[in-house]
């Protein structure tokens, strides 16, 4: 299970979405979240669920990988359908049995919220799949660049992201190694029912936050002895580029967006 986490780790590939600017993906995974909150139709998902394939292909990451990322959040898509399937009753029954009913309203629903949370991870999931942590760290700095005007401080909160998705592979590393060793003292966390398993998590969860915090501390250790300054003027390695690829993928962004509302009109 842990191994199939995908989120904020980075699949080395030469494709076009590889070399794309950083700020061009991080305002496409943004548009793509409203896209999938805003839109109803079963039409704008098809379109959606085009679009994401095309990305998928191009981009030269195996689906079976980026599927593979959907494991730890299956039970989260199964519950929200499921409440949705029985709890909302809108429009013609389907199926009734006792106090259980099925309706067409509750049965969209579910399917909708099943779809969207699947392409909401699928989606969030390319983004840090073809750009490394430096680069989308390097992208969200420039483009909250203005917020500096006002006072807010960028670059600490920028320095944050970046740290948590270092940190990731490794905490689930960690994460791999405590879950192994408490196996192999006898451990089980696959049977029993929820209670237990939950329970069972503890000798896990306990040794992972002292080995997070104790990682933490030796880090702000390394940065205080290399006289790291918040406040301090930054220069940046990596000078990015905003090249016809980029220009290319916001144009389609834009008539993406205007197909879909005028899908949204028509139906």
């Amino acid at each position: 299970m842990i191994r199939d986490i995908t989120i904020g780790q980075y699949y080395s590939t030469d494709s076009v979405v590889h070399k794309m600017d950083p700020r061009t993906k991080i305002l496409w995974t943004l548009l793509y979240m409203v896209m999938l909150f805003v839109v109803d139709s079963i039409y704008s998902y098809g379109v959606i669920i085009a679009f994401t394939a095309m990305v998928i292909k191009i981009s030269h990451i195996p689906l079976k990988y980026i599927l593979r990322g959907l494991k730890p959040i299956l039970f989260l898509v199964i519950f929200t359908a499921f409440l949705n399937l029985f709890l909302v009753d809108e429009g013609k029954v389907i199926f009734e049995k006792g106090i259980f009913s099925i309706t067409e309203g509750g049965l969209w629903l579910a399917i909708k919220m099943a779809v969207r949370i699947t392409l909401l991870i699928m989606g969030t999931s390319l983004l840090t799949l073809s750009t490394t942590p430096t680069v989308l760290t390097s992208g969200m700095e420039s483009l909250l660049s203005p917020l500096k005007k006002i006072g807010v401080p960028v670059s600490v909160f920028v320095m944050m992201i970046s740290i948590a998705l270092r940190f990731i592979p490794t905490l689930l590393d960690e994460t791999d190694k405590i879950i192994k060793a408490q196996t192999s003292r006898g451990a089980d966390f696959e049977n029993g029912n929820p209670i237990k398993r939950i329970k069972a998590m503890i000798p896990i969860l306990v040794p992972l936050f002292v080995s997070a915090f104790r990682r933490a501390d030796d880090l702000a250790v390394a940065m205080e002895c290399r006289c790291y300054n918040s406040d301090a003027p930054r220069t940046s390695y990596r000078k990015l580029e905003f090249g016809i690829n980029d220009l290319s993928a916001l144009c389609f962004g834009i008539i993406m967006v205007c197909t879909l509302v005028l899908i949204e009109v028509v139906s």
